[in-house]
């Protein structure tokens, strides 16, 4: 009998004061997880001055029930912190599992109240609605 050995998981991080990245590479499952809910939850104490977190998920190989509920725990401990979690370079099954247990919209979105940088003076964003009136199209009336 032979057993398959588990991805370890390995991550990653670049630090600024006010943005931290982690790279995950490997498997977010239950031996592996609580290494990243670990570093998020140390990062989130070490950086007080935190705005965003960026987990790069590229190299991301599966994730089980307890990867997903790491990513939830995550969520809430963010969103605790008044701190935007961006779940960036998804893999596809990532986005099928999320989809399937219907968090991709939790894990994606902002949080409720906060908002995004604007743009500078006088430029719209591309996420925002604006109405703009429409012009006439028939002849001009005023002769």
């Amino acid at each position: 009998m032979s057993t398959i050995p588990s991805s370890h998981l390995r991550l990653t991080t670049v630090d600024t004061e006010t943005t931290v990245r982690i790279e995950l590479l490997g498997d977010l499952d239950y031996d592996n997880a609580d290494l990243l809910l670990e570093a998020v939850t140390a990062k989130l104490a070490a950086h007080p001055r935190l705005r965003e977190l960026h987990l790069g998920c590229a190299g991301l190989g599966s994730v089980d029930s307890t990867g997903l509920s790491v990513l939830l725990m995550i969520r809430r401990r963010t969103d605790a912190a008044k701190v935007l979690l961006y779940l960036q370079d998804r893999v596809p099954a990532l986005d099928r599992l999320l989809t399937i247990t219907g968090s991709l919209d939790y894990l994606t979105a902002l949080p409720t109240g906060a908002a995004r940088e604007t743009s500078g003076p006088g430029e719209s964003r591309a996420d925002t609605e604006e109405a703009i009136p429409a012009r006439p199209t028939g002849p001009d009336s005023s002769a």
